[in-house]
């Protein structure tokens, strides 16, 4: 009896031990960016954080989001008609991306980018889709191309009408697409992630003219048409070109 008492009191520590203590969330100084922004439809609830991480990354490229201005979790919030909570969840995501970084108690800051990044970013694709193109150049048959030719009208359709965001994510698909006949997810991954940051406005021109928008799309075409007749030389053309413009 004794033993089992002195067994039972020596457990007794751990079994009336209370629950775990909760840390409560650091407070979080916010500050408003001075300009008020437009009101937009609230977003529905569902994947909330997901459906605010595109609209902020559709602001991003339009211009609305301003590089170097900080902008609050809570004003950017009340514009999508959501809590602070998913757009600070979204905005974290950008700031891993670097699109935006961290102010602490204030906000996130949008990134000011030169035309020197860009070109950097445009040396680094081009090393890694120039030669992949240019082996499925010579490898893909025609009738897997010609399946891509609404991917690249797509993009035509956005640059006519000027719609930037509309604009970057058909001209992302229609790369995603090429590559992906590469057959390495890997490679389509790390492309798109290079393609994304580079459609980010430079400091210094936040907004891609419609013009631009227009050649780009043109190059989409002529590229995939230099693919489906299997003409290797006007495809390496094309694509060295399509990154020294850095558009898209």
């Amino acid at each position: 009896m004794e033993q089992g008492r002195a067994r039972a009191e020596a457990r007794a520590p751990y079994a009336s031990a209370g629950p775990s203590v909760r840390v409560p969330e650091q407070a979080r100084g916010e500050h408003t960016h001075s300009e008020p922004l437009a009101p937009r439809a609230p977003v529905q609830r569902h994947s909330v954080r997901g459906q605010i991480l595109d609209a902020l990354r559709a602001a991003l490229v339009d211009g609305e989001l301003v590089p170097g201005e900080v902008y609050s979790a809570p004003a950017l919030g009340a514009r999508f008609g959501v809590s602070a909570t998913p757009v600070r969840e979204a905005m974290q995501q950008l700031a891993v991306e670097g699109a935006v970084e961290v102010v602490p108690n204030r906000g996130f800051r949008v990134a000011e980018r030169g035309p020197g990044e860009l070109a950097e970013l445009a040396e680094v694709r081009a090393l890694i889709e120039v030669p992949v193109m240019l082996r499925l150049a010579r490898t893909v048959p025609p009738a897997h191309w010609c399946a891509l030719r609404p991917l690249a009208d797509a993009t035509v359709a956005a640059a006519a009408v000027g719609d930037r965001a509309s604009y970057a994510e058909a001209d992302r698909a229609f790369h995603r697409a090429v590559l992906a006949l590469a057959g390495n997810s890997q490679l389509v991954m790390v492309a798109d992630d290079l393609h994304r940051r580079s459609q980010w406005p430079l400091v210094s021109n936040p907004v891609t003219r419609r013009a631009d928008l227009l050649a780009d799309a043109s190059e989409h075409t002529a590229l995939l048409d230099a693919l489906i007749a299997q003409d290797v030389a006007v495809v390496q053309s094309l694509v060295r070109e399509h990154f020294t413009g850095a558009a898209g």
